[in-house]
């Protein structure tokens, strides 16, 4: 269960967005494609996407930008971010993205991965943007590294 390259700069808009409403800062596009190392188109999709799930708020104007409803930190876990970008066929992925791979028709590395991808969605239900951020803003987690 290999997330798309959407998932990931949209997994990272969200914890960057998520950071700055803790700040009281509303981000705008450029900048949260730069801070992520995401294209400004790509990043734009993205984020229309994750508002559309009611994951981010976007406003317009000279104060306007993205943001996190502040009520929802402790609520958003990863699986909804996850969800509304990759849909819900990531739990029936096949780590080596064969089309059909079941326990009745495994691939060779079946069995062994069911325990990462159980230990996976377990720690995407539980994680929340509100754990996620207080990591960053401690200085115990990065976004980017340059």
């Amino acid at each position: 269960m290999i997330f798309s390259k959407t998932c990931e700069y949209g997994t990272r808009a969200v914890i960057y967005i998520a950071q700055q409403t803790k700040n009281n800062k509303r981000t705008s596009l450029k900048d949260i494609s730069e801070q992520i190392g995401s294209p400004e188109a790509f990043t734009a999709k993205i984020l229309q996407q994750l508002v559309k799930h009611n994951i981010l708020i976007s406003t317009k104007g000279a104060n306007g930008g993205f943001a996190v409803d502040k009520k929802k930190l402790k609520r958003i876990k990863l699986m909804h971010i996850v969800f509304a970008i990759d849909g819900g066929e990531y739990r029936d992925m096949c780590v080596l993205g064969l089309k059909k791979c079941s326990a009745k028709d495994p691939c060779p590395v079946h069995h062994k991965f069911k325990h990462v991808k159980k230990d996976l969605l377990s720690m995407l239900n539980n994680t929340t943007l509100d754990e996620l951020t207080n990591k960053m803003n401690d200085g115990k987690s990065f976004l980017k590294l340059d």
